[in-house]
């Protein structure tokens, strides 16, 4: 038997216009960081929120070169990586109280890469009996925090004061 897996929000982003270049290129060289949901940024790489996240919570780890291909990162542009999908990963199960995370990249198109050639570590959030049949039903995702209320309150805890 088939099992399906369905995510009828991402319509948005399939059908919508789609910028020339990478938007993750774009979003590093503004400093709008809020407005580009980028919570944290290290030396090499930053921590940005999915704009069109799987589920409330859903992050990002990405360098700031752009690269496809993971053997193409120095050794300090993996090292930060790490450490920053492990800083996420504490942050996310203290504030967001999970049950578990899947972490993972999507290598190419075909693999389900949205921007295949801008290499990125999800981190998405996930909690026992977070499957449910709103999206299924009623094209309705259950979003416990809006977008922006959920960076405010993420951010500070990527930017303790000094």
């Amino acid at each position: 038997m088939q099992k399906t897996i369905w995510a009828p929000w991402r319509i948005e982003y399939i059908l919508s216009d789609k910028e020339e270049g990478c938007f993750l290129c774009k979003m590093f060289a503004d400093a709008a960081d809020r407005d580009n949901l980028i919570l944290k940024r290290g030396k090499t790489c930053a921590v940005v929120m999915n704009r069109y996240p799987y589920t409330g919570g859903h992050l990002m780890v990405t360098p700031y070169r752009h690269l496809e291909n993971l053997k193409d990162m120095t050794p300090e542009e993996r090292l930060e990586m790490t450490d920053l999908t492990i800083e996420a990963v504490e942050i996310l199960k203290a504030e967001l109280k999970t049950d578990g995370l899947n972490l993972g990249y999507n290598l190419g198109a075909a693999a389900g890469a949205g921007l295949k050639d801008h290499i990125h570590q999800h981190i998405v959030p996930r909690w026992i009996g977070d499957t449910n049949f709103m999206p299924v039903l009623s094209d309705t995702r259950v979003m416990p925090q809006a977008l922006m209320e959920q960076y405010d309150a993420l951010f500070p805890l990527f930017n303790p004061p000094d």
